[in-house]
């Protein structure tokens, strides 16, 4: 099953960590992540980040005197519609206040539903009990996210450019959540640079000419990349108007600028829409913006098992990489294999 669109690490997590500049290698490493991101589902049999789906169950038989729904191992966050009889001409609602999901101490993710049996509800069967209960809802190991930043423009529901107020908050490869956690899900295939508005003093070509002092400092975000000219420069920290920033950033050439040189941002969004069973929906200008942070081990995992597949075909998969000096370094995957093996301890199922 191919998640081109749910991805666990960030092209630029993987970039940092090898040490690499420019954008040659993106595509490459990109089909690094998409190969990591579907090697952590197929091995854990779990997804990171939530899909909004209908599932299908056969009507359970009463066990232990109570109406209990097991969920087939799979990974539920919370129900949206519970329908029982299914395939019938008139399903049968039963509301929330009519049944749990359990375990209620542990989850989510939840494993199965239980009726509430000082309620008149029940699972009903229909013609066959076969496809008899429908859950709606969001499904996965869970949903967390974090703020990243908010929308800069009116979006009209079909735009795959979206403009945002904070590009250094948002990766290639991160899926956003825009609309709260019923809302509309996206996938970030790329950035383009955005005019901020910014413009700067004069620079010289002095990589320690770090301090660049620019009209209005709150045009510019802490973290960003910024592009003058044809410069790049990672701005550290902001202070006023004055930004510190890492010159000739990214592989990028030094240079000279003129007074009022225009300050560019990646703020410009290339999306995937409605990703993950999700619904495409307007969007106005400054709606908050959040992106999915799957577990930690699970990311590092991911940005893992993307650089030791690009440092295996560096070496042609002969695990001997050269080096500048001439010689050899020698790269195994045993790292890995550990970290596989705490993953299937910690998240392993036998399906998904």
């Amino acid at each position: 099953m191919s998640n081109a669109t749910r991805w666990y690490c960030t092209v630029d997590a993987v970039k940092t960590a090898v040490g690499l500049a420019g954008a040659d290698l993106d595509v490459l490493m990109a089909s690094y992540i998409e190969a990591a991101s579907e090697d952590i589902e197929a091995i854990l049999g779990r997804r990171f980040i939530p899909e909004t789906a209908i599932k299908y169950f056969r009507w359970p038989p009463k066990v232990g005197g109570g109406y209990v729904l097991q969920l087939d191992d799979l990974d539920l966050i919370a129900v949206t519609l519970l329908q029982a009889a299914a395939q019938d001409a008139v399903p049968v609602t039963i509301v929330a206040a009519d049944f749990f999901t359990e375990p209620v101490n542990t989850g989510p993710p939840y494993t199965r539903i239980e009726i509430d049996q000082s309620s008149a509800a029940a699972f009903q069967s229909g013609d066959t009990a076969q496809r008899s209960i429908a859950v709606t809802g969001r499904w996965g190991y869970g949903e967390d996210a974090k703020a990243a930043g908010a929308l800069a423009e009116d979006d009209d529901g079909s735009e795959t450019g979206l403009d945002v107020t904070d590009s250094s908050l948002i990766g290639v490869g991160d899926t956003i959540l825009i609309g709260g956690a019923t809302g509309e899900a996206m996938f970030v295939s790329a950035k383009g640079s955005l005019d901020t508005t910014a413009t700067t003093v004069a620079l010289t070509a002095n990589k320690a000419e770090t301090t660049v002092g620019v009209n209005t400092g709150t045009l510019v975000k802490a973290g960003e990349v910024i592009t003058v000219d044809s410069e790049r420069m990672l701005v550290e920290s902001i202070s006023g108007n004055n930004l510190t920033v890492q010159r000739a950033y990214d592989g990028s050439i030094l240079a000279l600028h003129v007074i009022t040189s225009k300050v560019y941002a990646p703020r410009t969004l290339t999306v995937v829409r409605a990703v993950n069973g999700t619904t495409a929906a307007a969007h106005a200008t400054a709606t908050a913006i959040k992106k999915y942070a799957p577990p930690a081990d699970i990311m590092e995992y991911c940005r893992a098992h993307a650089i030791a597949h690009h440092q295996q075909g560096r070496s042609g998969w002969t695990g001997v990489v050269p080096n500048t000096e001439g010689g050899a370094i020698e790269t195994k995957m045993f790292g890995l294999w550990a970290m596989k093996q705490a993953l299937l301890e910690k998240y392993g199922k036998v399906s998904l």
